[in-house]
């Protein structure tokens, strides 16, 4: 080897490190798991001002969705569909009672959304989101798209428990 190439190997400059998968860039087509349970990503809705996503999750035939929110920290939230509907966005009340729970309003916004997958609303738009918790800690969420109602019931999710598996590269 000449001395040449060698100083040309000192010089080079080291490649930057592949950064870590996060689950904010998680997305259709990827691979999660949660609370030790693995799901396969087919769908997402992200609002950008809020800087939430919401991945529509699939283990077999059942669905399941987890809302990211991201803060200091990140926040997780693992929600199932439940049965349900609201007869007017103008009259969505401020306590629900669902099988001898009371869920108590916190939080309602609007905010636009873009989505990518299958995901419960064909296409983004202007989305209003109910949040609720109850007492004993379980979450309640309603969302309303373009005429159409979605109810939520989960329970907030350890970061910890939380992880992207494999799926496509990041662009």
């Amino acid at each position: 080897m000449s001395i040449f190439k060698r100083l040309k190997g000192i010089m080079k400059r080291p490649e930057p490190p592949v950064a870590a998968r996060s689950i904010l860039a998680t997305g259709p087509g990827d691979i999660c798991e949660v609370s030790l349970v693995t799901y396969h990503v087919i769908g997402r809705v992200l609002s950008s001002r809020r800087r939430t996503t919401m991945l529509t999750l699939q283990d077999g035939a059942e669905l399941s969705y987890l809302l990211v929110e991201e803060r200091e920290t990140n926040a997780y939230s693992f929600f199932s569909p439940i049965d349900g509907r609201l007869d007017s966005i103008t009259e969505v009340p401020t306590t629900l009672d669902l099988d001898g729970r009371t869920y108590h309003m916190e939080e309602h916004y609007a905010e636009y959304v873009t989505t990518a997958g299958k995901t419960p609303f064909m296409q983004g738009g202007e989305q209003s989101v109910w949040r609720y918790q109850s007492d004993d800690r379980k979450l309640l969420r309603v969302e309303w798209l373009d005429g159409r109602f979605m109810i939520y019931e989960g329970e907030s999710v350890l970061a910890a428990d939380v992880e992207v598996l494999e799926g496509k590269p990041t662009p």
